[in-house]
């Protein structure tokens, strides 16, 4: 029988933005605090008896909002071309906290035991997405 193990930290980030074509107040500009929970799948565990460490998770999503703190989110590189809608939002953070995982030195990545599996973005406490790629 396979064991997995579903970790997650959250964590949160102030930023503003706008919509661009939204028929409603959102398209002005306005500010969130967002909140965002990372989950991570490991397959296994090291010798420690952990999946990966939770100081190490912590540390990877510190980094990914690192540029999206106290940021207008329409003006960053990754909302070029799209709204920075929560659903996008959460998209970009799910490909950059898997670029930031599999370059992680001494990752279990390689194996494939550890890997992100989806991402949760809020905009307020009662509204959110969650985005994840594959089956």
């Amino acid at each position: 029988m396979k064991r997995n193990y579903e970790l997650s930290v959250s964590a949160e980030f102030c930023a503003a933005h706008r919509l661009d074509g939204y028929p409603g107040n959102c398209r002005n500009t306005h500010g969130h605090n967002w909140g965002v929970t990372v989950f991570v799948l490991c397959s296994g565990l090291d010798k420690l008896g952990m999946g990966m460490d939770f100081r190490d998770i912590k540390a990877l999503v510190k980094e990914a909002l690192a540029s999206l703190d106290h940021a207008f989110l329409n003006d960053l590189a990754p909302f070029a071309e799209e709204n920075p809608t929560a659903e996008n939002l959460a998209r970009h953070l799910y490909q950059e906290l898997s670029r930031l995982l599999a370059a992680r030195p001494g990752a279990e990545v390689e194996a494939g035991t550890v890997r992100i599996s989806r991402v949760q973005v809020a905009e307020t406490p009662g509204a959110g997405v969650t985005y994840w790629e594959g089956p």
